[in-house]
Parts: structure tokens; C-alpha cells; sequence
């Protein structure tokens, strides 16, 4: 696991120097303590920070070339299935001076070129630079677990593991792109290929870049039939061949040259990872769980209870609010901004997990690979309210909705049901989007100063879902809103939470139930085995029903959230308003300091939740005095 970095050129008042270089690769430590390495010809400018897990010898060292020196690759990840691709390159007379599957990159890139990415199972974000061909290649991984971001200009791109290293090079602006502001207030995060800035953008998850001669062509190379659902197999026979993955994908995971662990929530996903893992090892695991003082955030019960079942060395932490301690630090890592405010948790998750181990696997992707979320049965209500005549169902968003009391807990029944019934009536995924955004249109509208709402005239941040479910419109709603969260909501939320918090302390994860083969595999499953009655993630748990402790396969989902409406109405609560109606925030001119104030005396006054609406704009003004001024 490491970061990379770096720059092609096609004219030399465009060529970076070593010093930039130097700076680029550098900002990266944090991703990779263990080594250093840059490459800098005629054209090309490449950066490497590295984190050693496999071949912890200096033959492990990046840029790697092959050996005429005609390739040169910087390399972030992991590749699970290297070493059978490596016997099959040895085959063919290609020779290995180490063990990294780094180096079984550079020879499958001779092979097969971009093709190459058909054959790889695991997480990674590449740089190859073919020296012949004068071409850069860019790659990342099919789920997105890895990021890369880009800066493509007149006769130059940039790239690297994180914004900031594109930041640092003199000249690059910092232009905040308007309708990536709107996009972050809707979902919590910027989504891709956008970035909060004009002119840097993501390389999408399954797809590859190719720079040549000063153009760049982007493509998608993961083009699976997400159309295709197979209903051949009996329930028994589907479990007995997710048993089969899920061992398969766990195990090829516990390859490691360093210490190796695993996150326990005491939830389902978490649960089966850590099970099979213990089955699996020949030695005594770790386990490492967070929880909080507030009960109904805590799951530090279930995960003891889990851990004692498996036999687990397990080690606790319980979080208390130090936000002014936390909070620049992940403002600094992530870059844009990102509202999830889970990140926290995940944050002093991984700083504890790092102190004894250097991997940790997680449980990451049951929800959206299973229809574990509540939003999921809350889409099948949806549908059948849709049997209700429509000016009814106009009543019951509108004055029957009015009559039911505002809740001030983040967790309650009145609250969702008050916010399933302000979406009757709308087309399908423009309800799914009303659930889920944290400040819907009309929210929006009115938080928004006339001069910014003038300059994202036009923009419709439910496009974003749209090009995403193009690719399953053959599906049922719940398979359809499923897909499209495993395509939108994954990569750019739970990925991005994750790989910057593990990697910000200089900590690799990695999730087992996210190899690809069980995302297409849990495609192609009916829904009817993923939802019954009113649970999700039905299959899993049927399963895997002897790895689960008493009682645990009957848990509701708890999530990891974080109480940040006790927070903000305790110990945050002068410091928001200080931060959210200053002067300088208010001339920025983005948002309406009436309707600000508006937010923040409903919730303080207990009247109303808005507590992650609250956390959205915080984490915004925070980032604009770390980021968008330079």
C-alpha cells in the first residue's frame, strides 16, 4: 500500500523540476513511511511513497522499471491473485529479480497492455509509463477502492494518490467548481469524476486513462452485465457457492510479510470476515473495535461477545468528543470536503488498529452488496404506496406528514417515517435521492444565496444516480437502488472513508466481501434472497449462521455513526454558531445567514434534527480556511 504521484509533458516550459517532484511525492509520507523513490526523464515525472506488506526487500523498490528499462510503473495496492499470474510469467520466460506483485504488473503490461486489467483481482491505483510508445497509462480498480485523482492541461497531466499532491505544483488554481458544491451538500461527498475544484478530476472506479502525444482518452474496462439476474440455482445451492467466495477471497487476503488484523463491530459483515479469518489463520487473530459513551451508538458489547466466540485477541476503544483536536487533521487528509461523519470514528479506529498491526480486514460492502440498509425496505414501501391513489398520497405528504411531530433523535422511528412520507408522490429515484440527501432541493434552495443559486442554473445533482442506474434499468427497484449505491454511494463515501483514514496512519485494508467476483456473484442473486419480511442481508445470514454469536444474526443494523447532535447541542454548541455565522463565512457568499441561523437555533432549541446538515456546513467552513483559499 503506498501513495504515487507525477507528471507527463509534451512541451518543456510544462516539464516539472526535482524540487516539485520532490514535494509532490513527500506530501505522500503518511501512505508510505517505509521508502521513498522518484524517476525524472524527458518528459515524464514519477513519485513514490511506500508502504512494504509483500517482498519487504529493496527489490520491492518504486518506480520499478522491467529490465531494459522501457517501462517504468508506480504502483498502489495490492493484487490478491499475483502469484499465479507470476508462475504463468515465469512460463513464458519472463524473469523476477523479487517477490512484489508490483513487478508481475510490469511484465503482464508487456504482455497485454491495458488488457491487463481484466486479469487482476484486487485494489490499486497504477502509473505505467511506456517509454517507447511515449505513453502514460493510468489505471484503478474496479470497485474504487484506491484513488486517483488528475489534472489534465495543454500538454500536461498530473496525477496522484491524493489532491494535495496536485495542489502543491506552482500554478494550479484552486476554483471551487460550483456544482460540486451543490453535489457535497446533497450527498455528503463530491461524487466522481468531479472534484470540489475546476480542473482536477477522479479517475472513475473500473475505468483506465491513456495520455499520448497531449491527448487523454479515459475508458471504462469494467463492463459487467449488471442486467443479469439468474434464477436457476435453488437458495442452498447460491449459499453453498458464496461459502465457497467468501472463504476464497478471505483467504487469498491474509498474504502478508507484516502484522495482520481485523475491524469487529459486532455487526453481521464484520462478523463473518473476522470468523472465516480466525478459521483460516493457524494463529490467534487481533481484533480491534470503537465505540461511545452514548448507548445507542455503542456497539462494543456485540463486538466483545463476537470476539469471545471466535477466540480473537480483542482490543476496545470509547471515543469522546475532541473535535477541535480531530477535526483538522481529517479536513488536511481528505482534501475535499466530506460530510461523513463517521470518518471520526474510522479515524481513531485505524489510529489504534496501526499501533499493533500494519493490515486489517474489514467488513465492508454487505449493505450494499445485500440490501442491509433500511433505505431498501423503505424503497419496497415506496412501491407499495404507489397502489394509493395520488391526490392521497398528496395528503399524506403534505398535511397529514405536517401533523406528526418533529423528532429530535437521530435514530427514531417518527423521523423516518416523517421523511418517507415528504417523497410519496415523486418518480422512483428522485424519492431514493429525497431519503438520503443530507439538504434536499427545497432545503437547498433556500440555504443558497441568489448569486450562487444563479451559477448552478442548469445543474441537477440527481444526474449522478441517473448515470449510474443506466446500467441495471432492467432490474427490480430494490436490485436497481442497490446497484446504483454500489456503483455511487461505495466508492465515493464508505472507499474514500476508509482508504484515507487506514492510510492516513499508514494502514492498509482490506475487505474480502468487496472482491469483485462476489460483487458480480451478488448480482446476479434474486432479491428474494436478500430481503425477507423486513431484514435485509438474508443470504449472509443464513449462511454463515454458525460464525454468528447468539442472538447477533437477530441484530437490527446499528451503523457507525457518531452522536453529533449531543455534541452540538452540548459541548459544540458556541463554537458551531461561531464558526457558521462569522463574517467571513457569511461574505463568501454561498449561503444565507438567515437560513443558517434558522438550522442551528431548531436544533439547539431541541425542535428539530439537523444535525448532520449542521456537520456538512462546518466541515465546509473548515475546509475553505484549510483548502480554498491556498
Amino acid at each position: 500500500m503506498c501513495g504515487i504521484c507525477g507528471a507527463v509533458w509534451s512541451e518543456p516550459s510544462k516539464a516539472l523540476d526535482g524540487a516539485t517532484l520532490d514535494t509532490m511525492t513527500d506530501l505522500l509520507r503518511h501512505r508510505g513511511p517505509d521508502d521513498r523513490g522518484t524517476f525524472l526523464q524527458h518528459g515524464v515525472a514519477l513519485g513514490h511513497r511506500r508502504l512494504a506488506i509483500i517482498d519487504l526487500t529493496p527489490s520491492g523498490h518504486q518506480p520499478m522499471p522491467n529490465e531494459d528499462e522501457t517501462v517504468w510503473i508506480v504502483f498502489n495496492g495490492e493484487i490478491y491473485n499475483f502469484e499465479p499470474l507470476r508462475r504463468e510469467l515465469l512460463g513464458r520466460g519472463h524473469r523476477f529479480r523479487g517477490d512484489s506483485d508490483t513487478e508481475v504488473l510490469i511484465h503482464l503490461y508487456e504482455e497485454e497492455q491495458e488488457n491487463l486489467l481484466q486479469r487482476l483481482n484486487g485494489m490499486f491505483a497504477l502509473a505505467v509509463w511506456d517509454v517507447r510508445e511515449r505513453k502514460l497509462f493510468l489505471a484503478r480498480d474496479r470497485i474504487g477502492k484506491k484513488p486517483l485523482f488528475y489534472r489534465n492541461e495543454p500538454n500536461r497531466l498530473m496525477f496522484a494518490s491524493e489532491m494535495k499532491s496536485i495542489l502543491s505544483v506552482n500554478g494550479v488554481p484552486r476554483d471551487i467548481d460550483p456544482s460540486a458544491l451543490d453535489d457535497y451538500l446533497t450527498y455528503q461527498y463530491v461524487p466522481h469524476p468531479k472534484t470540489i475544484f475546476r480542473g482536477i478530476s477522479k479517475l472513475s472506479p473500473g475505468h483506465f486513462a491513456l495520455w499520448q502525444d497531449g491527448h487523454l482518452t479515459v475508458r471504462r474496462y469494467w463492463n459487467y452485465d449488471w442486467n443479469n439476474e439468474d434464477d436457476r440455482l435453488t437458495f442452498e445451492e447460491w449459499s453453498e457457492e458464496l461459502r465457497a467466495l467468501a472463504a476464497d477471497a478471505v483467504r487469498i487476503r491474509l498474504r502478508s510479510d507484516v502484522p495482520i488484523g481485523a475491524f469487529l463491530s459486532g455487526g453481521i459483515d464484520s462478523s463473518i470476515t473476522a470468523g472465516i479469518m480466525q478459521q483460516e489463520s493457524s494463529q490467534q487473530i487481533r481484533t480491534f473495535s470503537i465505540g461511545f459513551p452514548q448507548k445507542e451508538y455503542d456497539e462494543t458489547f456485540f463486538a466483545r461477545q463476537a470476539a469471545e466466540s471466535f477466540g480473537t485477541k480483542h482490543q476496545e476503544l470509547v471515543v469522546t468528543s475532541d473535535i477541535d483536536d480531530i477535526l483538522p487533521k481529517l479536513i488536511w487528509h481528505y482534501d475535499e470536503p466530506f460530510a461523513d461523519s463517521s470518518a471520526i470514528p474510522t479515524w481513531f479506529l485505524c489510529e489504534m488498529t496501526r499501533r499493533e498491526v500494519t493490515v486489517a480486514l474489514s467488513g465492508d460492502g454487505g449493505d450494499e452488496l445485500f440490501a442491509g440498509y433500511d433505505r431498501y425496505r423503505a424503497v419496497r414501501l415506496g412501491m407499495a404506496a404507489e397502489k394509493i391513489p395520488f391526490m392521497l398520497r398528496k395528503i399524506l405528504a403534505g398535511p397529514i406528514r405536517s401533523l406528526i411531530p418533529a423528532s429530535t433523535r437521530q435514530r427514531s422511528t417518527l423521523r423516518r417515517l416523517k421523511r418517507f412520507l415528504e417523497a410519496l408522490g415523486m418518480e422512483p429515484l428522485e424519492q431514493y435521492l429525497q431519503w438520503i440527501a443530507i439538504f434536499n432541493r427545497e432545503r437547498r434552495q433556500k440555504l443558497y444565496t441568489p448569486e450562487f443559486s444563479e451559477q448552478i442554473s442548469g445543474q441537477d445533482s440527481l444526474d449522478f444516480l441517473r448515470e449510474a442506474e443506466q446500467h441495471c434499468l432492467r432490474r427490480d427497484r430494490v436490485t436497481r437502488i442497490a446497484l446504483t449505491d454500489m456503483l455511487t454511494y461505495l466508492p465515493c463515501d464508505i472507499m474514500t472513508k476508509v482508504d484515507t483514514a487506514s492510510m492516513s496512519h499508514a494502514l492498509e485494508c482490506r475487505a474480502p466481501l468487496l472482491d469483485y467476483r462476489i460483487a458480480e456473484w451478488a448480482a446476479r442473486l434474486p432479491i428474494r434472497h436478500k430481503i425477507e419480511g423486513n431484514r435485509g442481508k438474508k443470504i449472509l445470514r443464513e449462511t454463515f449462521r454458525d460464525f454468528l454469536p447468539p442472538g447477533l444474526e437477530q441484530r437490527r443494523k446499528m451503523g457507525f455513526g457518531v452522536p453529533i447532535d449531543h455534541w452540538f447541542r452540548g459541548s459544540l454548541r458556541e463554537t458551531v454558531r461561531d464558526v457558521l455565522l462569522d463574517s467571513q463565512t457569511i461574505q463568501r457568499g454561498f449561503f444565507e445567514r438567515k437560513f443558517v441561523e434558522q438550522l442551528l437555533n431548531e436544533h439547539f432549541a431541541n425542535r428539530f434534527d439537523h444535525a448532520y446538515r449542521i456537520w456538512a456546513l462546518f466541515v465546509f467552513e473548515h475546509w475553505m480556511r484549510c483548502w480554498g483559499s491556498g
